[in-house]
C-alpha cells in the first residue's frame, strides 16, 4: 500500500491495518470539527482508490449516532471504544 487517500489529505502507511488504525486516530482527533462525519472514513491504496477498506462500523444504533467500533468488530456495536488490555 503506497497512500492512503482521504478528505484529510494522503498520509502514507505501509498496509491496510496500519493504515486503518491511523485514520482511526486523525478520525478520533478531529472530532471537534462538527462538519466531520467520522462514521464515513475509509482508506484506499494511492494507486487503486475504487477500493475502500472502511475504518468504522456502520450501524447506526438506537440514538441515531454510529457506532465507534472499528469495522467487522466482534460483540455488540458501541459509542465507547474498546480498552485494550
Amino acid at each position: 500500500m503506497d497512500g492512503v487517500a482521504g478528505s484529510l489529505g494522503l498520509v502514507v502507511a505501509t498496509d491496510l491495518p496500519s493504515a486503518q488504525r491511523l485514520a482511526r486516530v486523525v478520525a478520533h482527533w478531529a472530532h471537534v470539527l462538527p462538519q466531520l462525519e467520522a462514521g464515513g472514513t475509509s482508506v484506499s491504496a494511492e494507486d487503486d482508490q475504487n477500493v475502500r477498506h472502511w475504518v468504522f462500523c456502520d450501524r447506526i444504533l438506537s440514538e441515531g449516532r454510529r457506532c465507534l467500533l472499528r469495522a467487522d468488530h466482534d460483540g455488540a456495536c458501541s459509542r465507547r471504544l474498546a480498552r485494550r488490555r
